[in-house]
């Protein structure tokens, strides 16, 4: 039976603890995604803890962009700064305080120690040493209450600033198991002695995040395999905190690499390659750069939360379209892979693809206006916008499409491509026209098929092939070669519409 199973006799509760440094990237929303997916298919709680107490790294707007985020995908949470909870706070910054009395009790038990070196001592230290490490053996050679007297460590702490550092043990083993990796160990004598309270005050996140997963009774925990070689010091804290039979069980996810060789996918690859990294547009308030996101690039928020979900799981089949809903019922830990998985940004369009033909004509109107809407194309008239919507969304990978694919039904081309009809025009073809239009003035019925059979009957009529004609009465209603049906298009856009575009086109030629 899986270790995690085996730890059902307590309420699920998963959480997500994102610093709000910035936007959310692809790792981050997968994350999100994995603690969702499995709180609510065990019917557990799922809670997002906002990690703050670095406030040099403290970026405005991240914590907002943070639930903007969550809020698209579909992934509310339970318990959160934004929705409350009985844990609360659910910033860390708020519940500052409460972190003291853990580490000082650490150091009274003999498991942490003060450390008095000031940054300088610190940065002098790395100059001289290379790849120099606060651990066991250099930990005697340094400014900390292990070097120190009772009675100058009293005064130290009353005058000096200082941190609070663990005191890892010297060649140990420290083992857990992880419900992706199986059993995971690691010496201790390759961990360095991490800082557990800053001089300010304020925890960093290796003690804030063992106190708050006990308080909040946090059962699960998933993060990137990145945060795995700070587990042997997770682990020695749980266990001396005495908390070590509600220690959590954890599941460290496997990298999203970068799609064009091995590597941590990275804002700067999207950059290089052309494609987004994060799930929506973020400003960073320092440089007032923006960073285009998914959902502004014109992707779904169900193809967004389907394609990550297949970053690194699948459920066993060759399935690989889910909705939310499918994927709470289909998820499961045995089927999330060790190794990294390779982004490709084809493959993700794929996905949006899939769901634009998949989603109903009324929910994507909604997002189909907004494309509009920026290019400065006003949509009035609902039913005309399902009409088009209908028409195009076979041809539309991207909601952005939509705009290329149908502006032409809301306003008269900008452009004509003359240069494609040119070549084979002739005063037959101009003559052809001219009679259609007064066909069509005189048409009392103006629907697609009656449309066509007109058309086609005044083609035999001049003896011209139809087939050569319905090129130019596409570019003269479109302005290029593309769209659906052209006599679909012509009934959309109305009789006076398409004799005003003919007209149009017949003075251009």
């Amino acid at each position: 039976m899986p270790s995690y199973l085996c730890a059902m006799s307590k309420k699920v509760r998963v959480r997500f603890a994102p610093s709000p440094t910035g936007g959310l990237h692809l790792g981050g929303v997968r994350t999100v995604l994995f603690n969702y997916l499995f709180a609510k298919q065990m019917g557990g709680d799922f809670i997002v803890r906002i990690e703050d107490t670095d406030q040099g790294r403290f970026v405005a707007g991240a914590e907002e962009y943070i639930f903007n985020t969550l809020q698209w995908c579909g992934l509310e949470p339970d318990e959160s700064p934004v929705h409350g909870g009985p844990y609360a706070p659910y910033r860390q910054s708020e519940r500052k305080e409460s972190y003291r009395q853990y580490a000082e009790q650490l150091v009274k038990d003999g498991y942490a120690y003060y450390a008095f070196d000031t940054p300088e001592e610190l940065e002098a230290k790395r100059k001289d040493i290379p790849n120099f490490q606060y651990n066991q053996s250099s930990r005697s050679t340094m400014n900390n209450s292990l070097t120190r007297s009772a009675d100058e460590v009293s005064e130290k702490i009353k005058s000096l600033p200082h941190v609070i550092r663990i005191k890892v043990p010297e060649n140990e083993t420290v083992v857990f198991t992880d419900m992706i990796r199986g059993e995971v160990s690691f010496n201790t004598s390759q961990v360095d002695d991490k800082v557990l309270l800053k001089a300010d005050g304020m925890p960093t996140y290796h003690l804030a995040v063992v106190v708050d997963d006990y308080l909040m009774k946090i059962s699960h925990a998933f993060r990137g395999e990145e945060w795995l070689p700070s587990a042997p010091v997770h682990i020695l804290l749980w266990k001396y905190l005495g908390w070590e039979n509600e220690m959590p069980l954890w599941a460290h996810l496997p990298l999203i690499l970068k799609p064009d060789g091995n590597g941590k996918l990275s804002k700067r690859d999207g950059d290089r390659l052309g494609f987004p990294v994060f799930a929506m547009d973020w400003t960073d308030p320092k440089t007032n750069e923006t960073t285009t996101g998914f959902k502004e690039r014109g992707f779904l928020p169900e193809a967004f939360v389907n394609l990550l979900a297949m970053l690194g799981w699948n459920d066993g089949t060759d399935r690989e379209i889910f909705t939310l809903a499918e994927l709470v019922e289909k998820f499961s830990m045995e089927r999330v892979h060790k190794g990294g998985a390779k982004f490709d940004y084809e493959k993700a369009k794929w996905f949006n693809h899939e769901w634009i033909k998949k989603s109903g004509v009324r929910s994507l109107e909604t997002g189909v206006k907004t494309e509009f809407e920026k290019k400065g194309i006003i949509v009035a008239d609902d039913h005309l916008l399902a009409k088009v919507i209908e028409l195009v969304r076979d041809r539309c990978t991207l909601l952005t499409d939509f705009v290329e694919q149908g502006a032409f039904f809301f306003q008269s081309p900008v452009t004509i491509d003359t240069d494609a009809v040119k070549p084979k025009w002739d005063e037959k073809k101009n003559l052809f026209f001219t009679e259609l239009i007064r066909a069509y003035e005189l048409s009392s019925i103006w629907e697609t098929h009656d449309l066509e059979k007109e058309f086609k009957e005044l083609a035999a009529a001049n003896q011209l092939k139809p087939g050569e004609l319905m090129l130019p009465f596409r570019i003269m209603l479109v302005g290029g070669k593309f769209g659906p049906g052209v006599f679909e298009i012509a009934s959309v856009i109305g009789k006076h519409e398409t004799v005003k575009r003919i007209q149009h086109a017949l003075g251009l030629l």
